[in-house]
């Protein structure tokens, strides 16, 4: 039975956490060409120190992905209504995930697009949490479908078109900009749920965009 890893001194986390922050905005403006000692360099640590830690750049490429989709999951878990109203879960959904994102943006580009650049094994392991998380939209769209408040004849089809265009707020959104985040989610809600055919777009559920 493996034991478990033992947790890291505050130096070596502090370093870590670095490591992990410099490869995010190295690989979002740059790709995946910059080598493992330049990473090191930018974070102002030993290479060594980058090698403990991930031994290949695969290592690193993997450990970004997962702990972005681990911290999307967890931060779901946290944000979920106790309600049972589908439009107000939805909505928290809604909101949670176009907040994440902002707030991660060189993250979820990495992770978008350097899946290609992922083993076999590891591309596995990343779509498993993938799975996991739109899982949890899937079923808010077929409650809401069996109580006849949406109409949702695929359920996974419009789950992935609602990800796809909440996630696309990065693309343009900038927190300079004339919306706040809030106003952002809130517009997105209304289309949501105008997608999935909501019967009305609910006082109730828009307001929770800015909850």
């Amino acid at each position: 039975m493996a034991q478990p890893a033992k947790p890291l001194r505050a130096d070596a986390a502090r370093n870590r956490a670095r490591v992990l922050e410099t490869a995010y905005e190295t690989f979002a403006a740059e790709g995946l060409s910059v080598p493992i000692d330049e990473i090191a360099r930018r974070a102002g640590v030993g290479a060594g120190t980058v090698y403990r830690h991930f031994p290949t750049k695969e290592d690193l490429l993997f450990t970004l992905m997962r702990e972005h989709m681990e911290a999307l999951l967890a931060t779901w878990e946290t944000a979920s209504p106790t309600s049972i109203d589908p439009a107000a879960r939805l909505a928290a959904f809604v909101r949670n995930h176009i907040r994440f994102h902002v707030e991660r943006r060189r993250s979820t580009h990495v992770s978008n697009m350097e899946l290609r650049s992922l083993s076999r094994e590891r591309l596995s392991a990343i779509l498993k949490l993938r799975e996991g998380y739109e899982k949890q939209l899937r079923q808010i769209l077929r409650e809401g479908a069996e109580a006849g408040n949406f109409q949702v004849d695929d359920p996974k089809l419009t789950a992935m078109a609602i990800i796809q265009m909440i996630t696309g707020v990065i693309v343009w959104f900038r927190p300079d900009e004339r919306l706040s985040v809030d106003e952002v989610a809130h517009t997105y809600l209304g289309m949501t749920l105008r997608l999935v055919g909501a019967k009305t777009t609910t006082v109730k559920a828009r307001e929770a965009a800015y909850v």
